[in-house]
């Protein structure tokens, strides 16, 4: 087996002839590595099935074993997502910005591929076939380095991504997967800087933390996802209710689920009993502060850690505030800058909430799981960033991508000494 040197030395190789790649050249290999899964799904869900029994043996359970399963829909998904991210818009080449100087220079800006990408990611077998597909539409290699609880399943997905890379031509380094899984080797791989262009880790809190900790490249952080439902005193119950339901229930396990409700004083009486029971109908146990428990008996006791945790389960924290700001203040403490929603049929405190707050994603009258590239439009997600660099919120191909300046000039130069002194060597030649 090649070190991880080597094998990242490959895939810089395979990043300048994926960068090369013209956009209809890109659009069809996409499409056919979703084909190519298709084809292969009877091995993949095998291969999970082998990882599925593996993880329950181990005693892994809740979110983890969730994010780690397939099935025949959710491959079709992903399949789904390939094909999705094969008609976004190419975002290499693109002129954001041009602009004509009084000295005449034209001045370009232009989006140009980042290079190579090294995604950590753990449970999540989507992961392998989403973030290759995204770097490799924004003109990027990858290396993916997935978790032990997924390596047959990651291995499934990567060997049906490649058969489509090699009909194109393409070097399959361009998507390489580390199945040396030694924390050691990691750490290497993190620290290339000059190979890796950047990191991006997806997963617990507990291994963002530890590749931020140890990369010599750049990464995009994203620890936890603490997001919050805001019922106003101007709210309309009925849509706050379906809001707090779908943010919560739907998919517990994702980022984008709702862990803390706050609801206003005037409203609480009305929302906050009928809001637990339907939530209580659907196995969600909640912890609530002294008014929240006032107005819900057998509602459970709330701690500061209760207001700060990310759950991911079927388990929300709920609190009782007096007034907007009240509101504002507890999300900044507890907050996370993931995605924040406000209920409310007052537009005045809908854009106070909305300018007062910093999250990468902030709502109103809609829940907190269209936080999703595939919902907002990107067709996938490679993660979601809350690290305020050149990309914040959900991630897609042109996150993937950066700018550059392109200068057009006529011979222009900066000082008229310059030209003097040009003369002046010409003229003793």
């Amino acid at each position: 087996m090649s070190t991880i040197r080597e094998q990242a030395m490959a895939c810089r190789d395979a990043a300048q002839v994926v960068a090369a790649m013209d956009t209809a050249r890109k659009r069809a290999l996409l499409r056919d590595m979703a084909a190519a899964l298709e084809a292969r799904s009877s091995a993949v869900l095998a291969a999970n099935a082998e990882d599925m029994r593996h993880a329950a043996a181990k005693g892994v359970q809740g979110a983890m074993l969730d994010r780690l399963r397939l099935d025949e829909a959710r491959v079709a998904g992903i399949a789904s997502a390939l094909r999705e991210v094969a008609e976004l818009p190419d975002p290499v080449g693109v002129t954001t910005r041009r602009e004509t100087r009084p000295n005449g220079l034209a001045i370009e800006r232009v989006r140009i591929p980042l290079g190579v990408i090294a995604m950590i990611y753990e449970a999540r077998p989507n992961v392998t076939a989403e973030a290759a597909a995204l770097c490799l539409m924004a003109g990027n290699a990858v290396i993916l380095r997935g978790g032990s609880e997924a390596i047959h399943s990651n291995t499934a997905i990567a060997a049906a991504l490649k058969s489509a890379l090699r009909a194109h031509g393409v070097p399959v380094a361009a998507l390489t997967l580390v199945e040396d899984l030694r924390r050691e080797t990691m750490v290497e791989l993190l620290q290339l800087s000059d190979i890796v262009d950047l990191a991006i880790p997806r997963g617990g809190e507990g291994l963002i933390r530890f590749v931020a900790e140890h990369a010599r490249v750049p990464v995009i952080k994203h620890y936890k996802g603490v997001c919050h439902l805001y019922v106003d005193a101007h709210a309309n119950l009925e849509k706050a209710l379906d809001i707090l339901i779908d943010g919560k229930v739907s998919r517990p396990s994702a980022c984008n689920a709702l862990e803390t409700l706050l609801v206003h004083a005037d409203v609480a009486a009305a929302f906050l009993p009928r809001a637990a029971k339907a939530l209580q109908r659907r196995g969600v146990e909640l912890l609530g502060d002294e008014r929240s428990r006032a107005l819900c008996p057998g509602m459970e006791s709330a701690s500061d850690d209760d207001f700060a945790a990310e759950f991911l389960s079927l388990k929300l924290a709920v609190g009782v505030v007096d007034s907007l700001e009240e509101a504002i203040a507890h999300i900044r403490c507890y907050g996370s800058d993931h995605t924040e929603v406000i209920a409310t049929e007052d537009p005045d405190v809908a854009e106070r909430f909305v300018h007062a707050l910093r999250a990468a994603v902030v709502m109103v009258n809609t829940s907190s799981r269209f936080s999703d590239g595939g919902e907002l439009g990107l067709g996938a997600e490679i993660g979601i960033s809350t690290t305020r660099l050149h990309a914040y919120g959900p991630m897609g191909a042109e996150a993937l991508t950066i700018e550059r300046f392109v200068l057009r000039g006529a011979g222009q130069v900066r000082h008229a000494e310059s030209r003097m002194s040009a003369g002046h060597a010409r003229l003793e030649s």
